[in-house]
């Protein structure tokens, strides 16, 4: 599916309302445009009235000093709801914080990635991945999922031509994900004054396993009533899930913020994400208060403090919060209308954009209930949770091109530095880059974590099998280079194939030179 992802950075060292807004992946190479802006005073304004009339939590600022003081009146439409007109003044308050993000978001040369990616993605007949990263803690609050280009127009969570995320590259490594054909959910219900635990047990229960329907994916679910810690991360660790899924009480935290287990037992988020990625899981589901929520100091954002980002930055997946409180009733129609869209073998971010849908026409545009739900997901992760096996690519067995092994030369990869290492290629993809998680580990400082990637395909010519080899940039910077009759050159996110004998270079252009090598040439 094709995506588009944008990353949003305030500037060091140029005043605390300057930006940059850039295209991090796009669909085709010229597409990876930068745009630096202001942000704008009004902004900040409306931002402080949506948080008046909806927010469940004490207002935080986005800028931490200078504009104090100095916030212009909000338009005279907004100043405050007439007497007896508080529903048309919230619409109204919505579509403009909504119209405002948007235009902020997409001046310049951004529109022309989105509308010419959205294009590419309409000619497939696909739907466009939009996810939207943002590493300035002060913004995380804001509901990204609102952006409307314009009156009338639908919000980009809403669009049907297009699957809104929030993402980071600040990541771990993704882990093993297996394929699986059944929905298996481990349900926790932790300590809440409000919740009556065996009642809302039954509920959701019912909710989660729903009667099937043809078509849909079978759906197993094991229920843990306030577990011990001890107890919830001995049945996590089994491998026996895909979805977890925790229903109770949230709060804000420094270290992730905290769910509560049973009165005096809590975990944070960074304490839950060491089990959660090593059990293999695709999904962590908190229907509970601020879970996509960043903690605050003196009304300031702490950065990476979020359940949901302290999760994707230790590696799971996929990860949906609440950006705030939200009712019963609303978590019960969102959780219903997104376990549905699952069990249909939609991927994630499909599911997640139904149960919105679903939110907005129960609860009306000018209630927060649709804009609650946050869903991040990994960036190397392609959202699907399951799939049957008469589905998808039909994964290719041990068993085919039978002498493919023993009739092919190997391929390898070699420093031509004095004493240089040489790494042989696997069938399939081979990762290089800085980090350990890579095929190859390449510990120079230009090198990005992930760098690049030799692409190998397997073919048959006649009755011959035949191994052809391709290199895919994905650094930061494009920064990989092909030694050709012109000298070196860069590989801007390209796929060149590969000729025994080419020399490359990864970062630096006064780095090391390697050698892509096959055996009998």
């Amino acid at each position: 599916m094709p995506s588009l992802n944008l990353a949003i950075a305030r500037l060091i060292n140029t005043g605390t309302d300057s930006f940059a807004i850039w295209v991090v992946k796009a669909p085709y190479p010229s597409g990876y445009v930068l745009h630096d802006c202001v942000w704008p005073v009004e902004l900040t304004q409306v931002w402080q009235e949506w948080q008046q009339m909806f927010a469940g939590h004490s207002g935080l600022d986005i800028h931490p000093g200078s504009n104090q003081g100095q916030i212009n009146p909000p338009p005279i439409n907004l100043v405050s709801p007439p007497s007896g007109q508080t529903t048309s003044y919230s619409i109204r308050l919505m579509q403009y914080l909504g119209i405002n993000l948007w235009r902020w978001v997409f001046d310049g040369p951004i529109i022309g990635s989105l509308e010419r990616s959205r294009g590419m993605a309409m000619g497939q007949r696909r739907r466009l991945r939009f996810r939207l990263e943002i590493r300035d803690p002060d913004l995380i609050a804001l509901p990204w999922e609102i952006m409307q280009r314009e009156p009338g127009q639908p919000a980009m969570s809403l669009s049907p031509d297009l699957l809104f995320s929030r993402t980071t590259s600040e990541v771990e490594a993704l882990p093993y994900l297996r394929t699986d054909q059944t929905l298996n959910i481990l349900l926790v219900l932790g300590h809440d004054d409000n919740l009556q635990l065996e009642q809302e047990a039954a509920i959701l229960e019912q909710i989660l396993e729903q009667r099937s329907f043809q078509g849909y994916a079978p759906c197993n679910v094991k229920t843990l009533l306030q577990p011990t810690p001890q107890e919830l991360i001995q049945e996590l660790e089994t491998k026996a899930y895909n979805v977890f899924f925790y229903a109770g009480h949230g709060l804000p935290g420094p270290d992730g913020g905290l769910f509560l287990l049973r009165p005096g037992m809590t975990l944070n988020g960074i304490e839950i994400a060491q089990v959660l990625t090593r059990s293999g899981l695709k999904l962590a589901v908190f229907n509970a208060c601020w879970g996509a929520q960043p903690a605050a100091s003196h009304h300031q954002a702490i950065p990476a403090s979020s359940m949901a980002e302290v999760l994707i930055r230790h590696g799971v997946p996929a990860v949906l919060g609440m950006r705030d409180q939200i009712a019963d009733h609303e978590s019960h129609s969102f959780i219903q209308a997104f376990t549905a869209a699952l069990r249909s073998r939609k991927s994630i971010d499909e599911a997640v954009a139904e149960a919105r849908q679903e939110l907005l026409t129960l609860y009306k545009f000018n209630q927060p209930a649709w804009t609650l739900p946050v869903l991040y997901l990994h960036p190397d992760f392609d959202g699907e949770l399951i799939k049957s096996f008469d589905e998808g690519v039909t994964e290719i067995p041990d068993t085919v091109l039978p002498s493919l092994n023993s009739s092919i030369p190997q391929a390898s990869l070699r420093s031509l530095s004095s004493g240089g290492e040489m790494w042989l290629l696997r069938s399939g993809v081979t990762r290089i880059g800085r980090t350990k998680d890579n095929d190859i580990i390449i510990p120079e400082p230009s090198v990005s974590k992930r760098h690049a990637e030799i692409l190998c395909r397997n073919t048959l010519t006649g009755n011959t099998p035949v191994r052809t080899y391709y290199l895919q940039d994905f650094s930061t910077y494009g920064t990989t280079w092909c030694l050709g009759p012109n000298g070196w050159q860069q590989i801007l996110r390209e796929e060149v194939p590969l000729q025994s004998g080419m020399q490359l270079k990864f970062g630096s252009s006064r780095g090391e030179i390697w050698q892509f090598v096959i055996e009998d040439s």
